[in-house]
């Protein structure tokens, strides 16, 4: 790999490892792994540097439900302690599917899987109001039984029943930023920030304690690629670009933008929340720190992003 080799972030979605109407097996996750580690390994056949990062919803959702379930025969695992499981378990499966994918086209490159912790602020008024679902669905009863028993918060979620609902405050610092860094500037590809990152809040004393939260994969991603000073930010979505009025009659791609024009996008409430909100925000927290360039696509499309034939392209 050329040591002037330029430098990219991916953020995979949940898309790239479970997808619709799969049970998410392992066996069906390292299948899709290997279709987005292929256009990651070409990616790299290009020459450039990178690092991946991942969401873990399906992942931890089944994580909180097996300790859950077996309470009464083991420990039980806290959030956290989900998070930094399923970061080790995706990272296993793309960092497999990676390795073999290289091969296939004649690279040897190192792979490997860091654990992330990320800051967070005690103080975020995200404690105060939490609003992320986790876990599974519960009847009425049976989630009003969690909150009195477990002082869970609990909402009723898509009319598909209740789930309980945790903080998703914002990432202040990703804690392995360093490691992350001299592993690129070492030639290796790295795996990390698994589910945006195993939340942590630094005490006086320097310690951290890992708290109930789940932070957003798209803005500690951001994070980390503006710190490592990144040329390039992707977000893979399940969408093969940005769209204004989304499924609407008036659908349209936005194939070019700047980061003015996606901003005033997004306050007239282009993006929702829930769905693309948080990746175009991610995007500007990137550009504005500094960051060059944003292309928000598809996995099956990477290569003809970077060849400016897809996706959206969103500049300073």
């Amino acid at each position: 790999m050329p040591a002037n080799a330029r430098t990219a972030l991916i953020a995979i979605g949940g898309n790239s490892l479970i997808r619709a109407g799969e049970r998410g097996t392992i066996e069906e996750q390292l299948a899709n792994a290997h279709a987005t580690a292929k256009s990651i390994a070409r990616m790299v056949e290009r020459g450039w540097k990178v690092v991946i990062t991942h969401g873990n919803g399906p992942q931890v959702g089944a994580a909180l439900l097996r300790s859950e379930r077996a309470a009464g025969e083991v420990y039980t695992h806290p959030l956290d302690v989900c998070v930094a499981t399923t970061q080790s378990e995706i990272g296993y499966l793309l960092q497999r599917a990676m390795e073999e994918e290289l091969r296939r086209i004649g690279l040897s490159v190192p792979v490997a899987t860091i654990l992330t912790k990320v800051c967070v602020d005690p103080s975020d008024p995200a404690f105060r109001n939490p609003t992320k679902p986790i876990g599974p669905f519960y009847s009425r009863r049976v989630a009003e039984e969690k909150r009195r028993l477990l002082g869970w918060d609990i909402v009723e979620d898509s009319a598909r029943g209740w789930r309980r609902v945790v903080p998703s405050p914002q990432p202040v610092e990703v804690l392995e930023a360093d490691v992350i860094q001299r592993n690129i500037e070492s030639g290796v590809i790295v795996i990390a920030l698994g589910g945006g990152g195993i939340p942590v809040i630094r005490r006086d004393d320097h310690t951290i304690e890992g708290c109930e939260a789940v932070i957003d994969k798209d803005r500690a991603s951001a994070l980390l690629a503006r710190e490592m000073g990144m040329d390039l930010f992707v977000i893979s979505t399940d969408a093969d670009r940005v769209y204004l009025d989304f499924k609407q009659p008036t659908q349209r791609a936005i194939t070019e933008a700047t980061a003015d024009e996606m901003e005033r996008h997004l306050a007239a409430g282009q993006f929702p929340p829930g769905s693309m909100g948080p990746k175009i925000e991610s995007a500007l927290v990137f550009l504005r720190g500094g960051g060059r360039k944003v292309i928000i696509t598809s996995y099956e499309y990477l290569l003809d992003a970077l060849d400016g034939k897809a996706g959206t392209h969103i500049h300073p």
